[in-house]
Formats: C-alpha cells, structure tokens, sequence
C-alpha cells in the first residue's frame, strides 16, 4: 500500500472523529423555561470537553502527518499500528461526549473521568509505539536526513505526555476536574512550538515535529 494511500485514510478517520466532537453541542430549546444565556452556560463541561478533546485530536493530526512525512515507504507493520492508533482516535468522540455528561453529575463523574483519561492515554501509547517502531526498527525506511540525535529527540517529545495522561486516568478517581486539567495542560504542551525538537532545516515537511 501506498504512503499516500495511508495517510489518506487516516485523515478521512481523523476528520470524522473530529466532527462526531460537535455532536454534542447542543442547541438550547427555547421552551425550556430559562434564558438562552443560561442555558448556554449549564453546557460548559460540553465546551470544556470539547475544546481539550479537539485539540487534542488536531495536534495528533498534525504529528500524524510528521510521522508519515518522515517515511520514503510504510510496510504491513506500521499499517496494523496506524489502524492501532486510529482505533484510539474513534473512540474519543465517545469518552468526550461521557466526560461532558457526567463531569458535574452528583454520581458517576469519577468513572467517566478515568475513561477519558484512559482514551487519551491509550491514544499517546499507540502513537508512541508507532513512533517507536518506525525511527528504530524501520530505519531503512526513513529519509535520510533524520540522524539519529533527531530520532532521539523526536522520541523524548512523544514521551513526555505519558506520564501526565497516566496521571490524569488515576487522578479521576479524585477529582473528574483534575483529568480534564491535566488532558488540557498536555494539549496545550503539544501545541506551543519547540524547535529543539524539529528536524533539520531542509526536511520536506513543514510546521511542528513530534
């Protein structure tokens, strides 16, 4: 199969769970009783959620689109982990619309929380072994540019989210605005740029390395 080919299918599955996102936001009902200010701002775990979980998606998006960018080929290995990663990725329109629910609920807010927390930390785990996978054990199927200081790097910057998202599954069962802080302080992270970890300059892809 084709880079292209891949990296096309894999936009077509990251785009739709982006936009399963704004599934759940809802347009008040103008009988409800309340002012639409009102009711707009009952709906802030949806915005909240929202907001952490499509950048969070976006960002995959971007590093996604680094990671094949690297590659002259992909082989049947790196397509099972990109289908992996992809599974992790449809899933979070799921634990998004969970997370939204039940983050100020009186029952059931902790569990969700952990379930949110546990998709993003399924989804770093997937990307970091296919990031793993390729800059080690497919070399041969890398541009030439990328020495190994910059595999190096590369790996450091997928690593460091690991850490938080594990903490952000088990701190749910303290407190569900504790995951959603920390799942937003990892966004955020990844979205400020950090040329210490780009490749070289002359490299044929553009915008932020991860």
């Amino acid at each position: 199969m084709s880079k292209a080919r891949t990296e096309a299918f894999s936009d077509a599955v990251i785009a739709v769970a982006i936009t399963l996102l704004a599934l759940d936001l809802h347009v008040p009902d103008p009988g409800g009783g309340f002012s639409l200010a009102h009711q707009l701002g009952e709906q802030w775990p949806n915005y909240a959620a929202y907001v952490v979980s499509f950048l969070t998606i976006g960002i995959i998006w971007i590093n996604h689109h680094a990671l094949l960018q690297r590659l002259v080929g992909v082989d049947h290995a790196i397509l099972m982990l990109n289908l992996l990663l992809l599974l992790t990725i449809g899933v979070l329109p799921f634990s998004t619309a969970l997370m939204a629910e039940y983050l100020d609920a009186s029952q059931g807010q902790n569990l969700a929380a952990v379930v949110y927390g546990g998709s993003f930390l399924l989804m770093s785990l997937a990307f970091f072994a296919m990031q793993q996978h390729v800059l080690r054990a497919k070399q041969h199927l890398l541009q030439d540019h990328l020495t190994p200081d910059v595999r190096q790097a590369v790996m450091r910057r997928n690593a460091v989210g690991l850490l938080p998202y594990a903490v952000a599954t088990v701190g749910g069962v303290i407190s569900p605005y504790l995951t959603l802080a920390i799942c937003a302080g990892v966004a955020v992270f990844y979205a400020l740029p950090s040329t210490m970890f780009d490749v070289q300059p002359h490299a044929p892809e553009g915008g932020r390395r991860s």
